[in-house]
């Protein structure tokens, strides 16, 4: 006679492990378990678990891309992987699979995205939908296939990543290893030090419960030996955000959970010795490494400037201690977050399209120092979301916050066997998400390839664990009806995909390392002080070629793509140089900087009229942006319309709005059409604000006086130019003063 089924929870291999419930106990419900039911070396997971290990470990030496690039393709094409063997397996087989309400969130973005493409940005919103795609596909592959145990392998792919990325950053700050380039240092493979700390914040829970449920000697010693070294490592970034994140886990929450969960732990059944021997290894590793000096000579540099310590330990602590509203970096943030707001409010339903904000935000910025090129995030997640997805942006972060504050409360309530046993796993998970949503406060670590991958699988963790408790529903989890062609379908269209991400990242590779190569040796020939020699001539037309080369491949990227312009245009090619900023104008249509630049090479090459196009492009943008507003004065002047420029000058002083361009001009304006009360007020505000200018200034102004008919006054600020110029200078002032006035003046004796 054939027995009953009957459901019970799973231990951490997916095997049944639960004594029985008393009578009167609740029953837990049936549990939607994963296909396939028991292995625990499941190779999608195994897949799965090697990606979140290679991501955060790999860079690109010699800085030939940006290393998200790579990091974005490792996961994407990881995923795709992943997905295409998850299918295979099940090309024979007819038992459901489980979907989860959280599935609609990703999706809901990435349909909006796809929208967004045909009347916002089409390349960005196109980025933004395959972000958003990766992230849905990684999201259900985990929803579908783990279970405690797998997890577990998972954890363990995480905590390696971030050991191997923090190997990088520790040499980047003890040796000043430069093998593979950095921005703000120590940024082990992250290019930015805030990239990798935000990443290293979000995996200490992971490394916890790793080290929480280790047994024997060995395994404690490891897992104790390099958590400790994680934490060091963000400690010698100086992340603020992180260090947060970092203190809130390790002082309050993972606390917390041991207590609370303590049971469910092998901590709570090691030995005396075992105990000590964890506590003293975290305790000595984080003493002995944190305060080995840095021998990075930037980082040096660094606390000489801000006395930002010289030791991970003083490091850690002072940056911590530095979190204030008046700090510098906080003050850039917050000029961008109100430029957010003000979309908000704008398009608070539409938005302006996935991926679009750093496109739209110069159209938002009222402040003088306005967002450009080097800002192509608000560094503050939830407010980019919302700007860029408008009420779908909305909705996402209403449903999201909702479900893991339910998942939270289920958590701690959820008495039953069955929860208790998926407690520690889904607090985990949860801690990971604080963590990473403290950082998204001040960062963007949603738009970076292995963080948002630890974004996606922490969301599936607590998905699969809905599913394994039981908890059904169209709110929740719930079984999805499955048959083989699905899966051979599914296979074929993974193996289709992975063909696309592969010419994508081909493409992407190409585009970038051209890119790259054109700014290094634009940055090479504008470095060398000699611009001009012949011997540059090559070089010079490899440049170009290489930035056309790119340009042809991805018209939209632009990462790089200004700043080879800039070196252009620093040792004098000023033809290409505007070629290639208008190339970036056609995608990116606001930024400011971009059109003055591409004025001022119009203006060189003798097109005054195209120039002040692109300035009145400008001027329409930011009304009141210095740099397009002296520019403006300088070329109608230039242009044989003295009479708009000068009173466009006399405007710009009255509100006290001037760069040293402007008064430089308003001088000669205001001396040439004989206002010279307005040439004496742009030339004193020009030595007030700029005293190296002093002696040239009143040299100047000397000058203006005898147009005045005032020799006297003209007399004294001759002299006043030569006291303020060194005895073995004043030669240079010969051809400023006239001849007449160099014995009164004290030129010659």
């Amino acid at each position: 006679m054939a027995k009953k089924k009957r459901t019970t929870p799973q231990n951490a291999t997916g095997t049944s492990n639960v004594s029985p419930a008393a009578p009167g106990t609740p029953q837990p419900q049936q549990v939607l378990a994963p296909p396939p039911q028991a292995a625990l070396w499941d190779r999608t997971v195994m897949v799965l678990a090697l990606t979140v290990l290679i991501a955060p470990a790999v860079g690109v030496p010699h800085d030939e891309m940006v290393p998200d690039t790579l990091k974005s393709i490792v996961v994407a094409l990881g995923v795709l992987a992943a997905a295409l063997v998850f299918f295979w397996q099940r090309r024979d087989r007819r038992d459901s699979l489980r979907w989860h309400a959280l599935m609609w969130l990703p999706l809901a973005l990435m349909v909006y995205a796809l929208g967004s493409m045909a009347w916002s940005h089409t390349y960005l919103g196109a980025v933004e939908a395959i972000r958003w795609f990766i992230f849905s596909v990684l999201l259900w592959l985990g929803l579908n296939t783990l279970t405690r145990g797998r997890t577990m392998l998972l954890a363990w792919g995480v905590h390696g990543g971030v050991v191997l990325a923090g190997v990088w950053a520790a040499l980047q700050f003890w040796m000043d290893l430069r093998y593979i380039p950095q921005g703000p240092n120590p940024a082990s493979t992250f290019a930015n030090r805030n990239f990798y700390a935000e990443f290293a914040a979000c995996t200490i829970p992971f490394s916890a419960l790793l080290l929480a449920r280790a047994r024997g000697i060995g395994q404690i010693a490891l897992l104790a030996t390099t958590s400790a070294f994680v934490i060091v490592t963000i400690m010698m970034t100086g992340t603020r955000s992180a260090l947060v994140a970092m203190w809130v886990q390790l002082l309050l929450v993972l606390p917390v959970v041991g207590v609370l969960y303590r049971r469910q732990f092998e901590f709570n059944r090691w030995s005396a010795l075992q105990r000590i021997m964890a506590i003293g290894l975290l305790l000595a590793t984080i003493a002995g490494l944190g305060m080995i000096h840095t021998g990075n000579a930037r980082l040096i540099e660094e606390h000489r400037a801000d006395a930002r310590g010289l030791t991970a330990l003083e490091r850690g602590f002072k940056r911590t201690a530095s979190i204030t509203v008046a700090d510098g970096s906080l003050g850039v943030r917050f000029m961008m977050w109100r430029a957010t707001s003000r979309i908000i409010q704008a398009r608070p339903l539409s938005g302006v399209g996935a991926g679009a904000w750093e496109v739209n935000v110069p159209l938002y910025t009222t402040e003088r120092a306005l967002v450009e090129t080097d800002y192509d995030y608000v560094h503050n997640e939830f407010l980019q979301l919302l700007a860029e997805y408008g009420l779908t942006g909305w909705i996402f972060l209403m449903l999201l916050m909702a479900y893991l504050l339910r998942a939270t409360w289920q958590t701690l309530r959820d008495t039953s066997a069955q929860g208790q046993s998926e407690a520690p796993l889904r607090a985990v998970a949860l801690t990971a998400l604080l963590a990473l949503f403290i950082v998204s406060n001040a960062g963007f670590p949603w738009r970076l390839a292995s963080t948002c991958a630890l974004f996606a699988l922490c969301l599936a963790i607590l998905a699969a664990s809905d599913a394994q408790r039981g908890d059904r529903g169209f709110t929740t989890a719930m079984r999805l009806g499955w048959r083989p062609a699905f899966s051979q379908g599914l296979a074929v269209a993974s193996i289709g995909c992975l063909a696309l991400a592969g010419y994508i990242a081909k493409q992407a590779i190409e585009c970038e390392s051209r890119i790259v190569r054109a700014y290094k040796i634009a940055l090479a020939i504008s470095q060398s002080g000699d611009h001009q020699n012949p011997a540059w001539a090559q070089h010079k037309a490899d440049a170009v070629r290489l930035v056309r080369e790119g340009i042809d491949i991805n018209p939209h990227y632009r990462k790089l793509t200004p700043r080879v312009a800039d070196e252009m245009a620093r040792w004098g090619d000023w033809k290409n140089a505007t070629w290639v900023w208008e190339t970036v104008a056609a995608s990116r249509p606001y930024v400011v900087v971009i059109m003055t630049n591409i004025a001022r090479g119009h203006a060189l090459a003798g097109n005054m009229d195209k120039a002040l196009e692109y300035v009145g492009r400008a001027r329409k943008v930011q009304p009141a942006v210095l740099s397009a507003r002296s520019l403006e004065v300088v070329l109608l002047s230039r242009n044989g319309q003295e009479p708009k420029a000068l009173m466009l000058a006399r405007e710009a002083l009255a509100e006290n709005s001037y760069d040293y361009d402007l008064v430089n001009a308003a001088f000669v304006l205001g001396w040439r059409g004989g206002d010279f009360e307005l040439a004496r007020k742009a030339m004193d505000l020009r030595m007030k604000d700029w005293p190296a200018s002093r002696a040239d200034g009143y040299a100047q102004l000397g000058n203006m006086y005898l147009t005045e008919k005032r020799p006297d006054k003209a007399l004294e600020s001759f002299r006043q130019a030569v006291q303020l110029t060194p005895e073995a200078q004043r030669k240079a002032l010969l051809p400023q003063i006239p001849q007449a006035y160099w014995p009164q003046a004290g030129l010659v004796r």
